[in-house]
């Protein structure tokens, strides 16, 4: 295993984290659906994040449902002190895998008691309330008022440490700043899809952490010539490269890449290491134009 220090750390919220963490969907069946094809590579894929020092664990309850967080509390538990896991609700799976949303009072509520149970925790360390409005699948704008309303309060009974929101726009964010402290955006977000640019930066000033989904290109994997030719000439992974322009991309940003296979964990973890130069940086930031999304080429 590599070390991750050289990514540095971030607040979130109430504790800093190391700049490169783990994202749990992958551990989940097909479709984020069901349980793992091989449920021992999964507890050792967690494992495997402990031994390397991470300490941020990016999860749901509607991943699985349930199966991730308690392959999470089955692998990890009792927790070490510094360990951060951050989960996320606002949606409920269907009996054939459809993503539907939950935001009335009873689902937050129901929710938040689901992921402490199956977590094995008294409070959960952070919650993002995930935006699914219009069609469900990028931002869209809407009033969070009522879903954050319901979180805030969950917040003041100790059930929930800090708020953060994920696929939110500009004006939401405001909006929930009004009614609770937000100490994270989780949207998508990676060398081809750079609508969030601005959005970074500004949260960057305010001290807020920025986590991008789909940093790797989700279920579209990356493909770019540009991006394998910087791989190549600093011997490295397409992938290894992708991830280290995020780190470098602003000091916000929290990584949280995922994986089901422990070799691919390693490669990611290894992208701590790379430092890229002005010339491949300059190649990268051109592979989408600045505020735009493209598919990489």
């Amino acid at each position: 295993m590599t070390s991750i220090d050289k990514a540095g750390t971030y607040r979130l919220g109430e504790r800093r984290v190391k700049r490169l963490g783990y994202g749990a969907m992958q551990l989940a069946g097909p479709g984020v659906f069901g349980p793992p094809k091989d449920r021992d590579a999964a507890i050792a894929v967690l494992r495997a994040t402990a031994e390397a020092g991470v300490d941020h664990i990016d999860t749901s309850d509607f991943y699985g449902p349930h199966i991730t967080n308690q392959l999470i509390r089955e692998a990890l538990s009792p927790y070490r002190d510094d360990l951060t896991i951050v989960t996320k609700l606002g949606a409920r799976r269907g009996a054939d895998a459809s993503w539907n949303p939950a935001f009335s009072a009873a689902d937050l509520t129901g929710a938040v008691h689901d992921n402490l149970r199956n977590l094995g925790v008294e409070r959960l360390d952070v919650v993002n309330l995930r935006l699914m409005l219009g069609d469900g699948h990028g931002p869209a704008e809407g009033s969070l008022e009522a879903p954050l309303t319901v979180l805030a309060e969950l917040q003041r009974q100790g059930l929930v440490r800090d708020i953060g929101l994920s696929n939110a726009t500009a004006t939401q964010i405001a909006e929930g700043r009004r009614i609770a402290e937000i100490v994270c955006v989780q949207n998508q977000y990676n060398l081809a899809h750079r609508e969030d640019d601005a959005l970074i930066d500004a949260l960057a000033a305010d001290g807020i952490a920025y986590v991008p989904f789909f940093p790797l290109g989700g279920f579209s994997p990356l493909q770019s010539s540009a991006l394998d030719a910087v791989a190549r000439d600093l011997g490295a992974t397409a992938m290894q490269v992708a991830l280290a322009w995020l780190l470098q991309r602003s000091p916000n940003i929290l990584l949280i890449p995922g994986t089901s296979s422990r070799a691919h964990l390693e490669e990611n973890l290894a992208a701590a290491e790379i430092v890229l130069p002005a010339a491949a940086l300059a190649v990268l930031d051109a592979i989408a134009p600045k505020g735009t999304g493209s598919q990489a080429q």
